[in-house]
């Protein structure tokens, strides 16, 4: 099996640096980057099986950011990750094709287990978080 490509989308560059270094130690192909601009960039620039993007960021924002990969092909899977716990960011980033809403903080190993199912390589969780 591959390993699994990860980008982590934040404006928090400690959490960022931290959620990388700690997925690289799975053995995750794991990059970070902290502006808007740059995950698009990024994902541009080579491909990824899952994005990992902060909800409320400076600029666009994630979701703006999630509606411009819901155009891209082939698109990552999108685990939207917020702060600021709102329903409407979680219905409006599912229906704009998120495959899931994480809180923060999050678990890295519920985040890595999401990812993996996310990418196909995992199979279904049983029961729904």
């Amino acid at each position: 099996m591959d390993r699994l490509r990860i980008l982590f989308v934040d404006d928090e560059e400690e959490l960022v640096s931290a959620v990388v270094e700690r997925l690289q130690l799975r053995d995750v192909d794991a990059r970070g980057v902290t502006t808007c601009a740059d995950g698009l960039a990024e994902i541009s620039a080579r491909p990824y099986d899952v994005v990992v993007l902060d909800v409320r960021m400076p600029g666009s924002g994630g979701l703006g950011v999630l509606c411009q990969i819901e155009r891209m092909d082939p698109r990552p899977a999108v685990i939207l990750l917020s702060g600021h716990g709102s329903p409407e960011y979680k219905e409006e980033g599912l229906r704009h094709g998120a495959y899931d809403y994480l809180q923060k903080p999050v678990d890295l190993n519920k985040l890595l287990d999401i990812a993996r199912r996310a990418a196909g390589q995992a199979p279904p969780a049983d029961e729904p978080d």
